[in-house]
């Protein structure tokens, strides 16, 4: 199994650690096509779940324990942008796993060339017209 992102031993920056490596040492595959590939991976497989998490656990707090309206939010609001730091590679991996699934955009294997053609009754010709 090749690396997507930098191993995190190696990790020295932000940079580091949220933008993939140019593609996999084995195949070659290009793990970001073109510039704003990871956009959706950002918005909606990051950004859309820890904010629907933190509405849904909000929502829960002041449901049950019935604070304040925004002593809850406090709690919320320091916790939901390291949560989603540390989840952007797992965002970007997965929208990268969905994205190979439904466009492989794997290489075209070479088309064989017959030696023998056949013609419209099923005879070879071994010279080519």
């Amino acid at each position: 199994m090749s690396p997507i992102f930098v191993p995190l031993r190696k990790v020295r920056s932000i940079f580091d650690w949220l933008t993939p490596l140019d593609g996999c040492p084995r195949c070659g595959y290009a793990y970001e096509r073109e510039q704003g590939y990871f956009l959706l991976a950002v918005w909606g497989l990051n950004y859309g779940p820890i904010a629907g998490a933190g509405v849904l656990v909000g929502l829960w707090i002041q449901y049950r324990f019935h604070p304040g309206i925004w002593s809850e939010w406090w709690l919320l609001l320091a916790p939901m942008p390291l949560a989603s730091f540390l989840f952007a590679r797992h965002a970007k991996a997965l929208f990268l796993a969905m994205d190979h699934y439904f466009d492989p955009h794997l290489k075209p294997k070479p088309a064989q060339v017959d030696e023998h053609p056949l013609d419209e009754d099923g005879h070879e010709h071994p010279f080519p017209p």
